[in-house]
């Protein structure tokens, strides 16, 4: 064989290997992509089965209770925090949630802008 045609198989070999990482790195983004949706969707799903179960367990008769004076019952107000632990819970599922990346999956480790948001 001689020295030409091993450079020139060298080369190709060359050609194919940048063909094939740039072919690994649309598969990793394709990958980041499903694995995005797939928890969006999941926790969409989880939403709508606790909706369900509400709506559910509102259409059963329930006994109305009063207060002790005889009135209507207190209205139920959302806890104080609930937005903070949303957004916290979001981040430990692996989430972004500051405004550099919202939404986004984290594929490497802690966030400084999330946990800079968190400690606020």
């Amino acid at each position: 064989m001689e020295k030409k045609d091993l450079f020139t198989q060298m080369h190709h070999l060359e050609e194919q290997m940048g063909g094939l990482h740039h072919y690994i790195g649309s598969l990793k983004q394709e990958i980041v992509q499903l694995l995005e949706e797939n928890k969006r969707l999941s926790i969409e799903n989880q939403q709508l089965r606790k909706l369900l179960r509400r709506e559910s367990a509102a259409a059963e008769p329930a006994e109305t209770t009063t207060d002790e004076h005889g009135g209507k019952p207190p209205k139920e107000t959302p806890s104080v925090g609930e937005g903070y632990d949303n957004l916290a819970r979001l981040y430990h599922e692996g989430f972004h949630i500051c405004n550099v990346h919202y939404g986004h999956l984290r594929t490497e480790k802690d966030c400084l802008f999330c946990l800079s948001f968190l400690n606020k």
